[in-house]
């Protein structure tokens, strides 16, 4: 193939940045996302393509980046896509895994003219939070900046732009704007911190900056996208929109100080927290359930706040027909669950059953009466009627081949207020890391607002009912959750300042609490992480969820007595 040339810039070119949905281990589907985000680079005359971090890999590839024909299956995919810029058009900055002589970095590609331009590598390998790069990744040599058509660009990837020193090298040596291929994972708040710390580079090199971060759901992380760019005097020059795939198009020209300034782009308004963490919920969902084949979902419906918005978050994601719910009453569910749950289903037009679990706890206890004889029935009894109802949910996704969702909110995870092998049984929990205040707070939040993009009808779609009620499990006769837990404002904020915070006992007792409460509040929390392991994986919402943020020991006998 002969290449066309590339036109050298001078004072003005057209970006295009392609903020994209990639599949971890899709290398063959990440390359043809790639391919269509160039074709309509190409068709809106951009110069220049900019994709997320190791979006050929997909964002984060973990352990996989080990595995020899893995690397090399990216490698294959960056020929053949550099390959591709031999006919003139949009040159290309990717990122992929990168093997160099015996060391693999975390590396960001230049395309242009047939070619691969030049290659820079991480720096900075995060390893906290969910965050485990030095894993698997060496950190790559303080980088100079790459000549693209006659600029010099600076590609500092991810971390390597959240401190300083690798933007101030590529400032030193010669860069005119710099390029942040990001996989920046959404938490409360997360696109402010993301925008401060960029404005900090653009203050301490004098350069403009275009930040382009990975859409979609990966396991528990959610990537928002929110990609933007700032002028070098640090204002906004361009906001994507949050939680939608794009490629966005500006345009730059050189300033009689020849400094880059973006003169055409658009500003997205981003969505308040309540819309932003509901649709973190949605989105991850969907991904899982998507990337991961299944045809639908399953839940049981009890007719509680936890269950009918997990339901709500189904069908936004997924579309009624998708989503099927099972009421699994037992003689302690009230009439009042039964009527909630139906007009739950009903106002999202999904599939519903129900599959009565009184044979199936009977049978239990009957096979269990010589060994339980002459003991008082109590937590083992109630656990029964969980696992039965865990049972039918499974057996119905072996059947069907429809994915258990699990509902268990962040205060109950906390305290262990949940059954192994019952209610926590399932694939994903789309509000694993939401503290039941929040849920509450999200379910009135959707009954007044739809988002676009939700499949999901408008209007209330959790019953008010469900709402005012007291929440219960109602595994025994007149059974309230706070019958063994203080109320949730009280708990949450108690889990809050020791999850969260990491508040030593006495800072708590600071707020108002009780000592003894605390103390048992974290005694709860630490016995409870045997529960925890084996959990289903669930969407990050807060600053430190379970799993990937906070790795605490099972055995473990500390107790903060401050």
């Amino acid at each position: 193939m002969t290449s066309a040339p590339s036109a050298r810039i001078e004072n003005s070119f057209r970006l295009a940045v392609a903020q994209l949905n990639p599949t971890v281990g899709d290398v063959a589907g990440n390359l043809a996302l790639a391919r269509d985000a160039r074709r309509r680079a190409a068709d809106g005359g951009a110069d220049l393509v900019f994709f997320s971090e190791l979006f050929l890999a997909g964002y984060p590839p973990e352990d996989l980046v080990l595995k020899p024909a893995f690397v090399t299956a990216c490698r294959r995919a960056l020929d053949e896509l550099a390959a591709d810029t031999a006919d003139g058009g949009p040159g290309v900055v990717i990122g992929l895994p990168w093997r160099e002589n015996d060391k693999l970095h975390n590396a960001v590609a230049v395309l242009d003219g047939g070619r691969i331009e030049g290659v820079r590598f991480k720096v900075d390998l995060p390893n906290y939070g969910e965050f485990d790069e030095k894993r698997v990744f060496q950190a790559g040599p303080l980088p100079g900046p790459v000549g693209f058509r006659g600029i010099r660009l600076g590609i500092p990837v991810c971390e390597d732009a959240w401190t300083d020193e690798v933007c101030e090298c590529l400032a030193e040596t010669g860069a005119e704007i710099l390029l942040v291929p990001n996989g920046s994972p959404y938490h409360v708040d997360k696109a402010e911190l993301r925008l401060q710390t960029m404005i900090a580079r653009v203050v301490e090199t004098g350069l403009p900056l275009v930040y382009c971060n990975q859409l979609g759901g990966q396991d528990e992380l959610v990537f928002d996208g929110a990609s933007f760019a700032l002028q070098a005097d640090r204002r906004l020059a361009f906001q994507m929109r949050q939680f939608a795939p794009e490629v966005a198009f500006s345009d730059w020209k050189k300033d009689d100080e020849d400094t880059w300034t973006c003169v055409s782009g658009e500003v997205a308004k981003l969505p308040d927290r309540d819309e932003a963490n509901w649709l973190a919920c949605v989105t991850g969902l969907r991904d899982y359930v998507e990337k991961n084949r299944f045809p639908g979902v399953v839940l049981g419906l009890s007719g509680g706040i936890d269950s009918a918005v997990v339901a709500a978050m189904a069908v936004d994601a997924l579309g009624a027909e998708k989503v099927r719910g099972v009421m699994l009453p037992y003689r302690y569910t009230s009439q009042e669950s039964l009527t909630d749950a139906q007009q739950c289903a009903a106002g999202l037009g999904f599939a519903y059953d129900v599959v009565p679990i009184e044979d199936p706890v009977a049978g239990f206890t009957r096979s269990l009466s010589g060994l339980f004889a002459g003991t008082d029935a109590g937590v083992t009894e109630e656990n029964l009627q969980s696992r039965a109802r865990g049972v039918i949910l499974m057996a119905i996704s072996n059947k069907f081949g429809h994915m258990v969702v699990t509902t268990g909110n962040k205060s109950e995870m906390s305290v262990g207020y949940a059954t192994l092998y019952g209610d926590m049984n399932g694939g994903f929990n789309p509000i694993k890391d939401l503290y039941k205040t929040q849920v509450y707070h999200l379910a009135a939040w959707r009954n007044a607002n739809r988002p676009d993009g939700m499949k999901g009808p408008a209007g209330v779609v959790i019953p008010e009912n469900i709402l005012t009620k007291a929440p219960s499990a109602e595994l025994r006769e007149g059974q309230t959750d706070q019958d063994s837990l203080p109320p949730y404002e009280e708990l949450d904020d108690i889990l809050e300042c020791l999850v969260e915070n990491e508040m030593a006992v006495s800072e708590i007792e600071a707020r108002g609490h009780s000592r003894e409460l605390i103390h048992r509040v974290e005694h709860l929390l630490y016995i409870a992480e045997y529960k925890r392991r084996q959990s289903a994986p669930g969407v990050k919402i807060t600053r430190k969820n379970f799993g990937r943020d906070r790795r605490y020991p099972i055995t473990n006998r500390f107790r903060d007595r401050s």
